[in-house]
């Protein structure tokens, strides 16, 4: 079974993130990871290839740095990885990148792609739908359990108030919880593995994309402004005086709008 699994690149949540003066995600001038809920994507992979006797193929879409994205992929044990590179593609939103990856996708001929169930930036939900849709694929998301028999692909799917159980026939789109499994961490056997591996750069024209279908100026969506995170201060400290500590605390939960 060949698996293409949609890995992407993002700021790392605990450094400081910032907005380029278009308003876009500075995805160059910070420190970034393999997107932790793809994770989930890529271990669920591994663990179908193990047991069918596979091959995973990681694609990622963003500039030079997103490449990390892959390498981590295939330090955890993924067989080979897709860089789709081209200055056209910043600001592109959900719409265009669901585009995008459908042609690196097809040129793979997978019988089964895994995302995740959101990225951790922009945590949208949307491309495997989209993606499903542009590939003429069905799909099954929101797995927190994932079963493969042959041809026949069974998720446990666990909402608030009932679990479903969705079966479906590949090729097929599949998106995972971080419910499904638990990563692996990268073997020093693994990382040195890595370096070995294929990673095969793609631009727009080798996809057949012409540029002004992607990037900001063709987004449907754009963000029209931000507001920096204001520093932190020191608290509050109520002192207890005569008794009066109580009043100070509905006081100032009073002027901070919590009661």
């Amino acid at each position: 079974m060949k698996i293409v699994v949609c890995a992407k690149y993002v700021p790392d949540a605990t450094g400081d993130r910032k907005f380029n003066a278009d308003n876009t995600v500075d995805r160059v001038g910070v420190d970034g990871v393999l997107s932790e809920l793809d994770e989930y994507a890529v271990e669920e992979a591994l663990q179908i290839r193990d047991a069918t006797d596979g091959e995973v193929v990681v694609v990622t879409v963003g500039p030079e740095v997103a490449r990390a994205a892959v390498l981590k992929s295939l330090q955890m044990g993924a067989d080979s990885g897709v860089h789709v590179l081209d200055e056209a593609i910043h600001g592109s939103d959900s719409a265009a990148t669901s585009l995008i990856l459908a042609r690196a996708v097809e040129r793979q001929r997978p019988d089964l792609v895994l995302c995740g169930m959101a990225s951790t930036d922009g945590g949208m939900s949307v491309v495997p739908a989209m993606l499903a849709e542009r590939l003429g694929l069905p799909q099954v998301t929101f797995a927190s359990e994932v079963v493969v028999e042959d041809t026949t692909v069974r998720i446990r799917r666990d909402g608030d108030a009932a679990t479903e159980v969705i079966e479906a026939t590949t090729p097929l789109i599949l998106s995972v919880t971080d419910q499904c499994n638990e990563p692996r961490y990268p073997s020093f056997k693994g990382i040195m593995a890595a370096k070995k591996k294929p990673v095969e750069t793609l631009t727009l024209g080798d996809l057949g994309i012409a540029a002004d279908q992607v990037g900001l100026d063709a987004a449907w969506t754009r963000v029209d402004g931000f507001t920096e995170r204001l520093p932190k201060s020191a608290g509050t400290v109520v002192t207890d005086d005569n008794g009066s500590g109580a009043d100070q605390l509905v006081s100032f939960l009073v002027s901070q709008k919590f009661v």
